[in-house]
């Protein structure tokens, strides 16, 4: 099954009070929590603030820019492009923000990586 990506800038929250974060933050639990019921679920989370790392090819690491391109990630693995969607509509309003939905491309070997690593 198809895999997206739904997430959220780090600034799309910045309008909820901070006496309603914990209400937001609930309602996007309990979307999650839909997810997971309906065997959908691949992973959930809001990325930490602060410097990301770069590792490169000769295995140095520097700090990065701060990660503000991406705050808030959900990852689905559904039917189809519409569920992905419908999924995006429940977390934005959850979020009370909007989510840009991206396609993971599949990779057959991968798939069959974590097969045999399963059996």
């Amino acid at each position: 099954m198809p895999r997206f990506i739904i997430s959220f800038g780090a600034h799309a929250m910045d309008h909820i009070p901070e006496t309603d974060m914990d209400s937001a933050a609930d309602a996007a639990h309990a979307v999650v929590q839909e997810i997971i019921d309906a065997g959908e679920y691949v992973l959930a989370g809001a990325v930490e603030e602060g410097s990301c790392s770069i590792v490169a090819v000769d295995k140095t690491v520097a700090d990065g820019p701060d990660p503000w391109e991406i705050s808030g990630v959900t990852i689905v693995e559904v039917a189809s492009r519409d569920d992905a969607l419908a999924w995006a509509a429940k977390i934005a309003i959850a979020c009370r923000c909007a989510q840009e939905v991206r396609a993971i491309g599949p990779d057959p070997l991968v798939d069959a990586m974590v097969l045999s690593a399963q059996s």
